[in-house]
């Protein structure tokens, strides 16, 4: 899941990101709102976590831009008031849901992580392909019931591929989708992260390269 937090406390905004990417997640900052509007236009994001007062341009302006655009992208608007009048306007603005400061970060991940599956196309909560299980829930990866001890990345990458359900995925897709704005597009660790992921899968292989193109986990061929 790819998230821009946007939130002029530095403090916060970094507590936040360090906290998200914990959970598995990409994560963006912008501390002020004409990098936060300018980093949403860039990239897709699937969740914007967005302080309503921010310097620059107001978090209502973005929503609002946001919401005009046409994207994806859900929004989860914090503020320090938590009036009800506040949250009906941020809601009316477009925001997909409301937190009010100070928060409990359980509850803005738990609000993150919904917003989040809203954003992309509904897929089950477990994929597979032959005796390859990734739990996305509890994110747990097995094959044959042995459980793999995967990192983060890995985990995500493996997510990123079986969702695509035997379509290609290229690495500048898988670098939007994993990683965060920080990391050199001309790297290989995309293709680093392809090779331990293949060992810790094991034999016989199931992440294909498709030269030119990325890499696919193709489905299994159903006899007829």
């Amino acid at each position: 899941m790819r998230v821009l937090v946007v939130e002029d406390e530095r403090d916060m905004a970094d507590a936040i990101a360090r906290g998200l990417r914990r959970k598995g997640m990409a994560v963006d900052v912008a501390y002020d709102g004409l990098q936060g509007h300018e980093l949403a236009y860039v990239t897709r994001y699937d969740v914007v976590v967005l302080d309503r007062d921010l310097p620059g341009m107001h978090g209502d302006e973005i929503c609002a831009a946001l919401v005009e655009s046409g994207a994806l992208t859900r929004v989860l608007m914090l503020t320090a008031s938590s009036s009800v009048e506040d949250k009906v306007e941020g809601l009316e603005l477009g925001a997909d849901d409301y937190l009010a400061k100070p928060f409990d970060f359980k509850e803005l991940v738990a609000r993150v992580q919904a917003l989040g599956r809203r954003a992309t196309p509904v897929a089950p909560p477990v994929l597979s392909v032959g005796n390859l299980v990734l739990d996305q829930s509890r994110r747990v990866v097995t094959r044959g019931g042995v459980t793999l001890e995967l990192t983060n990345k890995e985990f995500c990458v493996l997510e990123e591929l079986l969702k695509a359900k035997g379509g290609v995925v290229s690495s500048e897709e898988l670098l939007e989708r994993v990683w965060d704005a920080n990391t050199d597009p001309f790297t290989t660790t995309v293709r680093v992260t392809i090779n331990t992921l293949r060992k810790k899968i094991g034999d016989p292989p199931l992440i294909e390269t498709v030269v030119g193109a990325g890499y696919r986990v193709p489905e299994p061929v159903v006899a007829s």
